[in-house]
């Protein structure tokens, strides 16, 4: 064996986060989550959407974890999160969930990115809990009648009651429509990665999963009947907004992001030229605006402002 001393230069590469995978308990719910970060960083509570689970934002929290608190949850229904049998599933009860969960694992003070289901998730908490909130990251999640196109609006149309709305429901909890979420109005679909919509389409496909994810289709029309409550507790509070869009959304089209801008008039607008699933192809740009975003609110003139 040669001990010649190396002659390799050094390289020096961004640190890269300690990711741990837990589970809380939740009542009768055990909730897994991702987490990384120094516990007394500025922490940011990451809300998936659908189809997805806290996997969607992997790359998002290797990007973020060393200096921020990221913590992202699985819901009851998705991901590697497990309910009881006869579990409820609305958007209440996830709200109820997320809500005990947030206590479970020590958030006083946060900043939540929301993405699509986890905008009605989010603003539940918000309403209930303001005082938790430092600010607010939107990412093609949708608060405003502008924002819903037509395809969401026949989804939301699916309700308890309503014929055929079921197995319409059932239509879309397939592999193409899942693959279709994520690359549809991508400009470059090489830069998204089958591992997600194969892994989503892995937990949509276990026992259980289909009743959880019909009976939230059937609830969605809950979250549109909320939009005017979660309109004044923006006007109300003027959380520091970070809106993040992906233009070519086939459910929540462009006017969606900048309709935030009524009740948030401060609120800082980025679109992309990509579709729903917008960390997927636009990462490089969005990250750094996150991270921007969260060392900004945690300033002290920041601080100062909301005292």
């Amino acid at each position: 064996m040669s001990t010649a001393p190396s002659t390799l230069s050094p390289v020096r590469i961004p640190p890269v986060p300690q990711v741990r995978h837990r589970f809380a308990d939740v009542g009768d719910v055990r909730v897994f989550y991702r987490e990384a970060g120094p516990a007394d960083a500025p922490a940011l509570l990451l809300l998936h959407g659908f189809p997805s689970g806290s996997q969607q934002f992997r790359r998002l929290i290797d990007v973020l974890g060393t200096a921020f608190r990221v913590v992202a949850p699985d819901y009851p229904g998705f991901g590697h999160t497990e309910a009881p049998d006869g579990f409820t599933y609305s958007f209440d009860a996830l709200a109820d969930v997320v809500e005990g969960f947030v206590e479970a694992v020590g958030l006083t003070r946060f900043a939540v990115y929301m993405f699509d289901f986890g905008g009605p998730v989010g603003f539940r908490v918000a309403l209930r809990r303001p005082e938790w909130i430092s600010g607010l990251v939107v990412q093609n999640a949708n608060a405003y009648d502008e924002g819903l196109s037509q395809l969401a609006r026949d989804t939301a149309a699916n309700r308890p009651g309503v014929p055929g709305a079921e197995d319409r429901v059932r239509g879309i909890l397939t592999l193409p429509v899942t693959r279709g979420q994520y690359e549809g109005g991508t400009a470059d679909p090489e830069l998204v990665s089958p591992d997600g919509w194969t892994l989503d389409q892995h937990f949509l496909d276990r026992p259980g999963r289909e009743h959880a994810q019909i009976q939230l289709a059937l609830d969605y029309h809950s979250n549109i009947a909320a939009y005017p409550a979660w309109q004044a507790w923006l006007r109300e509070h003027r959380p520091p907004t970070l809106v993040l869009w992906g233009r070519n959304d086939a459910f929540f089209p462009e006017a969606g992001a900048h309709a935030f801008l009524r009740d948030v008039p401060d609120a800082a607008v980025h679109v992309f030229d990509t579709g729903h699933f917008a960390l997927e192809e636009c990462l490089p740009e969005i990250a750094p605006l996150v991270a921007a975003f969260l060392t900004d609110i945690d300033s002290p003139a920041q601080k100062g402002d909301r005292l």
